[in-house]
């Protein structure tokens, strides 16, 4: 019995050794030497301060920005250390009232008409609640309120938004996308030449 207990005890230490602590070490190694950049969160920065990851999306609610994807993260959204969706079905009323009342939000704040259609990803959180990106769709009813609040031309946010699109991963996979911080950033450049 304790010759078992023994062999038990030393397995434990030796898969704890390579499985909580060397693995760990390798693969972050490893990380850190090919991909340096993704391994510490891909932050992005304005001079030397971060301002956030361009894998997570953030609230931006100013009208000379670029608005994101609501967010059902946490008490107030955004909360990256509380990342998840509301788990309500898509018959749910509390859903539907809650998308209508962010389609007519989004159509109050870019000024569009009441017939007006919003891109889905406007109204609806992504399951994690943090997705970074938007449509093209979605940048493209939001610049004239952008550029109205910097008092730049239209085409100048335009330009920008066609310069932030991201085509689909691979050629195939995925949908056209804008990342809303990196957007947001080069208006902030545009604006504000550092």
């Amino acid at each position: 019995m304790l010759k078992t207990m023994t062999r038990a005890l030393m397995l434990l230490v030796v898969m704890t050794l390579l499985t909580g602590i060397a693995y760990p070490l390798v693969i972050t190694g490893i990380a850190q030497a090919i991909f340096p950049k993704q391994a510490n969160g891909s932050l992005a920065y304005q001079g030397d301060k971060p301002v956030g990851s361009v894998l997570i999306g953030q609230n931006f609610n100013d009208p000379r920005y670029f608005h994101g994807r609501p967010s059902a993260a946490g008490t107030n959204g955004y909360d990256a250390a509380n990342s998840g969706g509301s788990n309500l079905g898509p018959t749910n009323k509390a859903l539907l009232n809650q998308v209508a009342k962010r389609a007519e939000q989004v159509r109050t704040d870019n000024r569009l008409p009441s017939s007006a259609s919003v891109p889905g990803d406007l109204v609806t959180a992504s399951a994690s609640g943090l997705d970074p990106d938007i449509s093209p769709e979605g940048a493209h009813i939001q610049v004239a309120r952008v550029a109205k609040a910097r008092n730049i031309s239209e085409q100048k946010v335009q330009a920008l938004v066609d310069q932030y699109t991201q085509g689909r991963q691979l050629g195939f996979l995925g949908e056209p996308r804008v990342n809303v911080l990196k957007l947001n950033m080069a208006l902030d450049s545009l604006s504000f030449p550092q």
